[in-house]
């Protein structure tokens, strides 16, 4: 049951609790031949309402009045709260053996005796967390997994079959909300499929406003199995990142938009691509490239952070000299944060390189507010754990 609650949705304060990334989960995976999954049943009805609040869960139908004791479905807040009791939950083994996104919980290992002992202490805690899971999906034991829409395995991850029949029967679309309909779901999938934004173009410029809606040969191929479904129906698997080095970024720009390639060891990690920005549709060659390396290092920040050193390579350089102090100033704040990043041109121009190291001379603001920040938790009776 699932109550029509948007109007107390609307008064209610949100909560801010950040769901985790899905790219992020994944990258724990690494290593991981043994697998088992877990769904909890009825997911938010294990969760009791506070009883200040349970008047405010009050619907009525021609039985009579009743109110929710449990968390229902349909409040704005359900997804965060559950999300942050499972993080709580699970903390003493969350990205050690265990991920969750709300009622999913992921036991991986590599191998069947650690495997047996992660299952182990996981069910011991969610019984005596009194947290219970729907036995019919369960699943134990498994060299490859289904979650969260995507197939795991130890070579790496990949599209889920069942999606990708999804797209194969869809329909041609008749609206603009039918093309956002399409290209959401397959926009979910979009760090499999290279130029994603460059193959959709057609599709995504019929969802502009005030645009006609026109459907012609450009959006028919764009749409049928010789592109879009076609790369979708088709991608390739991605490998999951070994530690934090030897990345390599491939970027590449053009006038219909961004792409990007993140690899390591030879193997693709992900595709990222985005068309352009109206303002961006003015900017030079140059400029262009320069903002998809900024696009492929604000995206793939999650893996790039720290890292001893990687290489990004790009059509930039023959115009190095008069780009580096620009380069330099717009990736300012990826700067003081990537340890050491080589720059260099592709097959076909000369190659120069230019490093990117820490910037020694910018204030040590940490040792200066690390007190303060400690003094004021002090104030404000925050919990220091």
């Amino acid at each position: 049951m699932c109550i029509d609650y948007r109007e107390l949705n609307k008064l209610t304060i949100k909560n801010r609790y950040p769901l985790p990334r899905i790219d992020d989960l994944f990258d724990q995976l690494q290593g991981a031949t043994y697998f088992s999954k877990i769904d909890l049943r009825s997911r938010y009805h294990q969760l009791r309402v506070h009883d200040d609040d349970v008047p405010k869960t009050a619907f009525r139908t021609r039985y009579g009045r009743y109110e929710f004791l449990v968390m229902p479905f349909g409040l704005t807040n359900a997804p965060a709260v559950f999300m942050n009791l499972m993080n709580r939950v699970c903390r003493p083994y969350l990205d050690k053996f265990v991920i969750v996104f709300i009622d999913d919980i992921l036991i991986y290992s590599r191998s069947q005796q650690e495997h047996a002992q992660h299952l182990k202490l996981i069910l011991e805690l969610l019984a005596c967390e009194k947290l219970y899971a729907k036995f019919s999906k369960y699943e134990f034991w498994l060299r490859e997994v289904q979650f969260l829409g995507h197939v795991v395995n130890q070579n790496g991850i990949q599209v889920d079959p069942s999606k990708i029949k999804a797209v194969e029967q869809w329909e041609t679309p008749r609206t603009p909300t039918e093309i956002r309909q399409f290209l959401g779901l397959a926009g979910y999938y979009r760090r499999f499929i290279k130029n994603f934004s460059k193959i959709a173009l057609p599709l995504t410029t019929l969802t502009q406003k005030n645009q006609p809606f026109i459907w012609g040969s450009q959006q028919r191929e764009a749409f049928q199995l010789l592109l879009l479904k076609h790369k979708l129906c088709n991608a390739p698997i991605l490998a999951l990142p070994e530690g934090t080095d030897n990345f390599t970024v491939y970027c590449d720009a053009s006038r219909q938009g961004l792409g990007c390639v993140l690899m390591q060891k030879d193997k693709v990690i992900a595709y990222a691509s985005r068309k352009l920005k109206v303002h961006e549709k003015n900017y030079t060659t140059h400029d262009l490239e320069l903002g998809a390396v900024v696009f492929a290092l604000k995206i793939w920040r999650h893996h790039l952070y720290g890292t001893k050193w990687m290489t990004i390579q790009t059509s930039l350089i023959p115009q190095i000299k008069e780009a580096q102090q620009q380069a330099l100033q717009t990736m300012n704040y990826f700067a003081e944060e990537l340890m050491r990043a080589s720059i260099v041109s592709p097959s076909g121009f000369s190659r120069y390189a230019i490093a990117l190291k820490r910037v020694n001379h910018l204030p040590d603001f940490s040792t200066r507010l690390y007190p303060k920040t400690l003094e004021s938790y002090k104030v404000d009776n925050f919990d220091m754990d």
